[in-house]
């Protein structure tokens, strides 16, 4: 039975940049994942912070020669690479000079919002995935996380829906609650997005050019959402509610998780439902730090993985 493999797409993940609690996710669940036996790849930018240095990172040489659409430009991508030696995951970082060579990450000296960073979005979700398509390496799940990787479900389920590397991939969509308050010029948003016979009838979701427009377009066009810490954030969960169904009851859900696997192939996959959020001792609530959400939803795959009698679904 062939493994699972699982790309990570992510703004950031430990120890490499940590700016905000999605670095710890991005570095504890695929730790998880591998030591189960899937096999696990991670994408993030190169952003100018990350000593290369002192992370061993080296340009990928085979993967040389790739330039992404941004608009009427075409922009040169430089690939490199690093493990995480406590894991062993091996992490793929997208470099452009334009955009991700400055000493800050996405707010400059004084704390402004740089007012690029929806380019630096678009270039890194269209960058990820045509690093995947140089390297050959065809995910089954794709799971990406927050804001600056919400536009790789879109393409998946439009531009790249025929391709041999992406045809049965599923996509993952996780807000993580890091919001900002800027708006973006929307025509250009939406000239810089389009990739291929992309066209604005895909666009709508992008419209408002803030934060809550690239959720939108991620939960979209995500095959699946999974929110981790966004119940107290109005701003997200409205936008969450619109396309996950919260009453779904287990025959439903069960037909839904059916298609997904059926989608992969077949494989072998345990399908888990987790809210860390409903965790209860002595019928109270119990409030959870991020690490130790993280903590009990590995605690809860392995849990699972041991058992000798799994049911298809599993409902926490």
């Amino acid at each position: 039975m062939s493994k699972l493999r699982i790309l990570y797409v992510s703004s950031e993940v430990d120890p490499f940049l940590n700016t905000s609690k999605i670095a710890d996710f991005v570095r504890a669940l695929p730790t998880a994942m591998q030591e189960r036996g899937m096999e696990i790849r991670i994408l993030v930018p190169r952003f100018g912070s990350i000593n290369e240095r002192k992370n061993r990172l080296h340009e990928v040489v085979r993967l040389s020669g790739i330039t992404i659409p941004m608009g009427e430009e075409e922009k040169p991508l430089t690939i490199k690479v690093a493990s995480i030696p406590a894991a062993k995951l091996q992490v793929y970082f997208i470099d452009n000079e334009d955009y991700y060579q400055r000493k800050y990450v996405l707010n400059d000296k004084e704390g402004a919002f740089y007012a690029d960073n929806h380019e630096r979005a678009i270039f890194f979700c269209k960058g990820a995935l045509e690093t995947v398509v140089k390297l050959g390496w065809a995910p089954d799940i794709i799971h990406c996380n927050d804001w600056m990787s919400s536009l790789v479900p879109l393409y998946i389920s439009t531009h790249y829906q025929n391709h041999p590397i992406y045809k049965d991939s599923k996509t993952i969509f996780s807000p993580h609650n890091s919001a900002f308050d800027f708006t973006f010029e929307a025509d250009d948003l939406i000239e810089k997005v389009k990739i291929g016979d992309l066209d604005e009838a895909h666009l709508g979701s992008l419209a408002g050019g803030n934060y809550e427009a690239f959720i939108k377009i991620g939960a979209e066009y995500a095959d699946k959402i999974v929110s981790l810490e966004n119940a107290d954030n109005s701003r997200i969960q409205s936008i969450i509610d619109e396309h996950q169904h919260k009453t779904y009851d287990d025959s439903c859900e069960c037909a839904r998780i059916n298609e997904i696997v059926n989608g992969i192939g077949g494989k072998s996959v345990i399908i888990i439902r987790f809210n860390p959020d409903t965790t209860k001792h002595k019928g109270k609530k119990l409030p959870l730090l991020l690490s130790d959400k993280i903590k009990l939803l590995v605690n809860t795959i392995k849990e699972e993985l041991t058992k000798e009698d799994l049911s298809f679904f599993t409902h926490y």
